[in-house]
């Protein structure tokens, strides 16, 4: 085929397949079936192939426009991107983020300055919301209609990364590690915390979240040859900022997940105590629906969450 594409009749023909009109294509181009109709037309001499059947009823994609079709519809969407580039990004674009309220503030609040100095045209919609929880590997709480029903682009979920119809990237591994306040440390009158065995006499904070693999502190024991302690006093929690928040207080000893407590860590508010750590299976995952990566804002907050674990 020698000579240029028509461009224009080319936007129709993809227009006219998502309608099935020549009609329905003409009002969302503003001009008359007929002007689109013979723009299919001069396509069709163009291309020596037919692109639709005329039906009484509407349009049928031919074999020959079915196979066509995607490859021009992602040029077109290619060409979008490209002229936003061009414009130096003017044109502010939202992404909406999902996570738990627990990674949310204690894990991305504390860096967002960074993707937001970075990528000042994204505007971010943050949701932490606790009632989606992997709380059982084998009823998932994540799915593309579930994405598409809260109109998501990106979520960050703690888990197996078992997400039917998603794009799953594992961006992060974690550590149970146990946590104090400097002052519990440094308090004369209070018994030691040389090694494991010594928190038989501290308050052990819990946190009961019901997601699953939450560490508690009966696998931490057994994790640490202790199999036969077992904890004398206690702190129940139904969410992690609460355990660390009394941890911070002073209130006793957190088993936790080492990126969540980072940011008190880098602030003095807790330190780690003991070498021991307990791997733990599940990890953090960016869900995403297939072919979100061609949105320029989710390639940019995957490729800045990347970089951030790294830090």
């Amino acid at each position: 085929m020698a000579g240029p594409l028509p461009f224009n009749a080319l936007y129709a023909f993809v227009v006219a397949a998502k309608h099935g009109s020549f009609s329905k294509a003409a009002e969302e181009l503003h001009v008359t079936p007929a002007a689109v109709s013979q723009q299919i037309r001069v396509l069709e001499d163009v291309l020596g192939v037919q692109l639709f059947h005329r039906l009484h009823r509407g349009l049928t994609l031919t074999e020959a426009g079915r196979a066509g079709l995607p490859q021009v519809q992602a040029g077109f969407e290619s060409l979008h991107d490209a002229v936003h580039q061009i414009q130096g990004g003017a044109e502010k674009q939202e992404l909406n983020i999902w996570t738990s309220p627990s990674f949310a503030s204690k894990w991305l609040m504390p860096r967002m300055h960074r993707f937001r100095e970075a990528h000042p045209e994204i505007d971010l919609r943050i949701s932490g919301s606790a009632s989606l929880i992997d709380s059982d590997t084998t009823a998932p709480s994540l799915s593309a209609e579930t994405l598409k029903a809260h109109n998501i682009d990106v979520a960050i979920r703690f888990g197996s990364g078992n997400y039917p119809g998603c794009v799953v990237d594992r961006v992060m591994e974690v550590d149970a590690i146990t946590l104090c306040s400097p002052a519990l440390l440094e308090d004369k009158d209070a018994p030691p915390l040389k090694e494991p065995k010594d928190l038989i006499h501290h308050t052990l904070l819990h946190d009961e979240s019901p997601y699953e693999g939450r560490p508690q502190w009966k696998s931490w024991f057994a994790d640490a040859g202790l199999e036969s302690v077992s904890e004398q006093k206690n702190l129940y929690f139904n969410s992690v900022q609460l355990a660390l928040s009394a941890a911070v207080e002073g209130q006793g000893v957190v088993l936790t997940l080492d990126k969540l407590s980072q940011n008190d860590i880098d602030k003095g508010h807790l330190v780690r105590i003991f070498d021991a750590q307990m791997e733990v299976e599940h990890g953090y995952h960016l869900v995403s629906l297939t072919g979100a990566q061609s949105d320029t804002a989710v390639t940019a907050f995957k490729e800045w969450i990347m970089a951030e674990v790294q830090v």
